[in-house]
């Protein structure tokens, strides 16, 4: 079946071979190019055939199959037996340049006998004789064939280092590469990177490179001492060679890098990323390095105990990690065994032997943002993360064996409010979930259906901290019918009470946020006077079980004014709060005491009156310190950081921030809200200048949320974490966050709500742009403006991210594409305006085509000016302020840099002068100036130089700089006494 429709003529040929030249590599073009060789033939015109047998020649080459290049390759040759005139200049040279293509496909292939691989080569230099070329591609060739075998290359490296390139040599950074490992197999690691040096700086590069040498690179950085540069270039080269299946060889050697630093967690998420190189790489000696890396990584982590986790492998059945890494060594071993008997060397087990047997390089090295262990990719790890990571140490050891003493502290424990309870309830849950379980007979326990009921109260404690109330509702619910029929009345009443608590914050649907406060508000309200009656109407309850209750009543009111906002709400909740306080004291109750202290902290601070809620807080912190409960310590610490970030004073903040972290580290993690903390601790790093710091914390914030089954929370974290290490410059951390976040089987499975998932793709395609990766940006953003022109309840959202497409799709010179996208930002716009967002995209836009066509792209550039004016003009009418200058400002600004870029001097020089009176003088404060210098430099260089009026032209600069010097802006004057400088020289 054709992928396309067939070209009627040969124009429609070279069009479609064109187009399928601009696709990535892989089976799609491929395909299409073999069907495009079909549809040449029938022409029997022999130049559009050579074109697509070159295109299918390429596609065979870098889609890793390298049986089928060699034939292509041969009808090519026959052609220019037959008919060598119809090779012009260019498709002569490509023609002699890919006997190397073939004879590196040879070499990869073990069937084929050395024989046959030297004759290539022997037909490689009698025709580069024949045609009068330097041999210097062909004694390439024959050095990297002794590689190969394994032969001695002293001699066949000086035959090709030491000749002159050729138009047909391989471009400089691949020859760097092949002579830097060179001396890297003669275990010269210092001068092997001092020759990758050009390629790993970015200076020399082609389609392979620098892929190719950074991932060669890597674990001689590491070893001589270069770990921050080997992570750098893990980053980024890995981006560059992911999913390609003609370059599986570097992916593997990412692999292995991960596997030799500690990142073995890493290591499976880039396996999975790269599933598909199972299945789509042709080339036996892709396969071999490819899975000799894998192997690598696998080993080291069944190595470290983790053989049964689940890993991606060859399509078709479910994998671990043991099972994979012995199907990867018996297909390794086989094809390593194959080349050799065809070589008649050992040379390639040899080297597989070396990779395996190839100790770690360091313990850890933080590779990305997300520090992953093994045990964060196990199985239903969000599930138990509570109960076995996060589990005190102390408490896994101090849980009782016996049955009826383990109900007994976990209930004691539970009274008390401490949080080791958890410990016993899971260790009870898995007791009971057990088939041979069997309930002790013992009144002081209680009846099964009350143990139940037990766990299900924790279940559901658990399911309300992590957002899902509903659940906690069911399962509270579910839990007083058990405490009924197991004759506990107390234990009914406060369930009861939870779930009523639970119900007031399930979220309502379908009204606005306003409106959804009120209703929260009321709900709540209506919550607290049912457990009141509740309460009452239960006398004779135990004091821990009374204490619980005012504890909801106080918190139903708070998390009321909380709601609301309303301050008036605030004495209702004193009350509640004195009530508690005044009962707990009088019962010994130290949790609920605290507990008491921090409702009427916080109410004073949702009360405004924040050095009041200070006072409360310390005086928590003394008794905290004397009386207990010492887990609320940390609690009570996080809030003095927040209520002092609300007082501006950021180090103190830090401070108790940092100490409540340090406090918590001696729980179980859930007994502290340290998400919280981190998250705090962010923001406090953030006000102190430290957005490194800052960033540190959020991700852990992010992952302790993910790891407690808060997703939402988690990703959202996440998003603003990405967004501040891209604002921070450090683009290759940002992109490997959000492709890490991005493969999360949450996402993957569209369990994450789509807009937050479209945030984080929209910061990677800013990412990939921060990152000079232009066609990558733009296929992410025209993917994202097609998805979000679907968000009718958001226009405005869809005029952000198509008004920045059209942008992108404008820099790359698309200009036809940008012009439909922008269309579409500015009727997006039209229902929710984004006046300064629109002006921009289309002043850019209008920029970008003068720039990029000069005269003939004028006509396009002042359309989308004049399109800009009456956003302007509407901006205007409805009273829109922007940021900074005014939209007419920047307007007459554009229109002078576009008529620079065409040529149009004096209708330039108009429209800046006129933006310079729309700007004004500037003043002694920092803002204006660096555009009224701008300004004022582009006037000058306008008139200076392409009008060539130098003297008013450096009577504008002069005052300028006058004028700048005087109030103190003297930055803003340098590039003005620059151009000055030069209109002097040159006059």
């Amino acid at each position: 079946m054709p992928t396309a429709p067939h070209p009627q003529s040969t124009d429609e040929l070279l069009q479609a071979l064109r187009e399928n030249h601009q696709l990535p590599y892989g089976r799609t073009r491929t395909v299409t190019a073999e069907e495009l060789v079909d549809t040449a033939e029938r022409f029997a015109e022999p130049v559009p055939l050579i074109h697509a047998l070159l295109e299918l020649q390429e596609a065979y080459t870098y889609g890793s199959d390298p049986r089928k290049s060699p034939v292509v390759f041969a009808r090519l040759l026959t052609l220019f037996d037959e008919q060598p005139e119809v090779f012009d200049e260019r498709l002569r040279h490509q023609l002699f340049w890919r006997f190397k293509w073939v004879a590196n496909a040879l070499r990869a292939l073990p069937e084929i006998p050395l024989a046959s691989l030297r004759q290539w080569l022997t037909e490689m230099r009698d025709r580069y004789e024949k045609a009068g070329l330097g041999l210097q591609p062909y004694y390439g060739q024959a050095y990297q064939l002794a590689v190969h075998v394994g032969e001695d290359t002293t001699l066949a490296y000086e035959l090709w280092a030491g000749r002159r390139r050729t138009p047909h040599s391989d471009c400089e950074a691949c020859e760097i590469c092949e002579r830097a490992l060179y001396r890297l197999a003669g275990g010269d690691d210092e001068r092997a990177l001092e020759v990758w040096a050009p390629v790993l700086a970015g200076k020399e590069s082609c389609q392979e490179e620098p892929a190719r040498s950074v991932s060669y690179a890597l674990l001689p950085l590491l070893r001589t001492g270069h770990a921050d540069r080997a992570r750098e270039l893990h980053l980024a080269g890995y981006r560059g060679c992911r999913r390609n299946p003609s370059m599986a060889g570097e992916v593997g050697r990412h692999l292995e890098f991960c596997a030799l630093t500690g990142n073995e967690a890493r290591g499976l998420e880039l396996l999975a990323e790269n599933r598909n190189l199972f299945d789509e790489v042709d080339s036996p000696l892709d396969q071999l390095d490819f899975l000799t890396a894998v192997e690598v990584l696998l080993r080291r982590v069944e190595n470290l105990g983790h053989g049964g986790l689940p890993v991606a492998g060859y399509a078709g059945r479910a994998w671990t990690v043991a099972g994979l890494c012995a199907e990867v060594r018996g297909r390794g071993d086989g094809l390593a065994a194959r080349f050799d008997t065809r070589n008649g060397t050992t040379a390639h087990s040899g080297r597989r032997k070396d990779r395996l047997d190839r100790a770690p390089l360091l313990d850890a090295l933080e590779l990305s943002l997300r520090t992953r262990g093994l045990d964060d990719l196990a199985p239903g790890r969000a599930a138990v993360a509570s109960v076995a990571a996060f589990a005190s140490p102390v408490i896994a050891a101090a849980v009782p064996e016996s049955l009826p003493e383990l109900m007994s502290r976990a209930r004691a424990l539970d009274e008390e409010g401490h949080p080791d309870a958890r410990a016993c309830w899971a260790r009870l849950r898995t007791l009971v979930a057990a088939r041979d379980y069997s309930h002790p007979e013992d009144p002081a326990v209680g009846p099964y259906g009350r143990l139940c009921a037990d766990l299900l109260s924790d279940e559901a404690y658990r399911a309300a901290e992590r957002g899902d109330h509903a659940s906690a509702v069911d399962l509270h619910e579910e839990a007083a019918g058990l405490y009924e029929d197991a004759g506990a009345p107390g234990d009914v009443v406060l369930a009861r009470a939870c779930a009523l608590l639970a119900a007031a914050e399930i979220p309502g649907e379908g009204a606005d946020d306003g409106a959804e406060a009120e209703v929260k508000a009321a709900a709540l309200a209506d919550a607290h006077a049912a457990v009141v009656r509740l309460q009452e109407g239960a006398p004779g309850l135990a004091p821990y079980i009374e204490g619980r209750l005012l504890r909801l009543r106080a918190s139903a009111l708070g998390v009321r004014l909380q709601t609301s906002g309303d301050r008036t709400e605030a004495a209702p909740v004193f009350a509640e709060v004195d009530l508690l306080q005044e009962f707990a004291i009088r019962h010994g109750l130290a949790t609920q005491v605290s507990g008491a202290m921090l409702l009427r902290a916080g109410t004073y601070a949702l009360s405004g009156d924040l050095p009041a809620a200070v006072v409360e807080i310390d005086a928590l912190r003394d008794r905290l310190a004397s009386h207990g409960p010492a887990w609320h310590l940390p609690r009570a610490l996080g809030l003095r950081g927040r209520l002092q970030l609300g007082l501006r004073d950021a180090a103190v903040a830090h401070a108790d921030l940092a100490e409540g972290l340090r406090l918590a580290a001696a729980w179980p993690a859930d007994a502290v809200d340290t998400a919280r903390l981190h998250g705090d601790l962010a923001q406090a790093c953030m006000h102190l200048g430290r957005p490194d710091e800052a960033l540190a914390h959020l991700t852990r914030s992010a992952e302790v949320d993910l790891r407690d089954g808060k997703r939402m929370d988690a990703f959202c974290t996440y998003s603003n974490a990405a967004q501040l290490c891209l604002d921070l410059g450090r683009v290759e951390d940002c992109i490997a966050l959000l492709d890490s976040l991005l493969a999360e089987p949450a996402v993957a499975a569209g369990e994450l709500d789509d807009r937050l998932v479209a945030q984080l793709r929209l910061i990677r395609a800013r990412a990939l742009h921060a990152g000079d990766d232009l066609k990558a940006a733009t296929a992410d953003f025209v993917a994202l403006a097609a998805e979000s022109a679907g968000w009718d309840d958001d226009p405005g959202s869809h005029a952000m991210i198509a008004a920045e497409t059209a942008m992108i799709l404008g820099e790359a010179g698309e200009f036809d594409r940008a012009g439909e996208v922008a269309d579409r930002a500015l009727a997006a716009h039209a229902l929710s305006p984004r006046y300064e967002l629109i002006s921009n995209c289309l002043r850019e836009l209008a920029r970008l085509r003068a720039q990029q066509q000069g005269p003939d792209g004028l006509a396009g550039a002042l359309a989308h000016l004049d399109e800009a004016g009456r956003v302007a003009d509407a901006a205007r009418a409805a009273g829109f302020q922007p940021v900074g200058r005014s939209l007419e400002t920047a307007l007459a600004y554009e229109y002078g840099r576009v008529n620079a870029y065409v040529g149009e001097y004096e209708d330039a020089l108009t429209f800046l002068e006129k933006a310079l009176v729309l700007l004004g003088e500037p003043g002694a404060k920092e803002g204006g100036a660096g555009e009224w210098a701008e300004c004022v430099r582009l006037s000058g260089a306008v008139e200076g130089i392409y009008l060539e009026r130098a003297a008013p032209a450096l009577v504008r600069l002069d005052a300028a700089v006058a004028r700048l010097t005087a109030l103190g802006h003297l930055e803003e004057c340098e590039p003005l006494a620059s151009l000055a400088a030069q209109l002097r020289d040159e006059g």
